[in-house]
């Protein structure tokens, strides 16, 4: 036969209430390490996400710099042909038409917006639950 590892000799010698606290330090460290891992990963993932945004806002800003000026280029064009003040209607209802047919989607997608079904659902389930418990009891 050989000799317990160190390991085995402490099991041997230590009682269930000794390692069962053991057990639960361990645990709780390793909790503690995986905790401060997430933290880590979010905080990295936040300033990557934050830079990202900053980023898009940024081309959004440019985007609407140029439609802006383009629209002024139309505008001008069109005043050569037909006189400032009608080619700044006739450009003002091009962009009105643009904006109803950019709201009449997006309401459209917002109607198609379930929420969370799944969830109700079951939070519906919770107190016919507890009901049937209560009745078990």
């Amino acid at each position: 036969m050989t000799d317990p590892t160190p390991s085995e000799a402490k099991a041997a010698s230590s009682s269930l209430g000794e390692l069962l606290g053991e057990v639960s330090r361990d645990i709780s460290t390793l909790m503690r390490q995986e905790v401060a891992l997430a933290k880590a990963e979010l905080k990295e993932a936040a300033t990557k996400s934050a830079k990202g945004a900053g980023l898009m806002g940024a081309a959004g800003y440019s985007a609407l710099m140029a439609v802006f000026f383009l629209s002024l280029g139309l505008w001008w064009a069109l005043g050569t042909l037909m006189g400032g003040g009608w080619a700044g209607v006739v450009v003002a209802v091009i962009w009105a038409v643009i904006a109803l047919v950019l709201f009449m989607i997006g309401r459209g997608q917002l109607k198609q917006v379930e929420g969370a079904p799944q969830t109700a659902e079951t939070l519906k389930e919770i107190p016919e639950t507890l009901k049937r418990n209560e009745e078990n009891r």
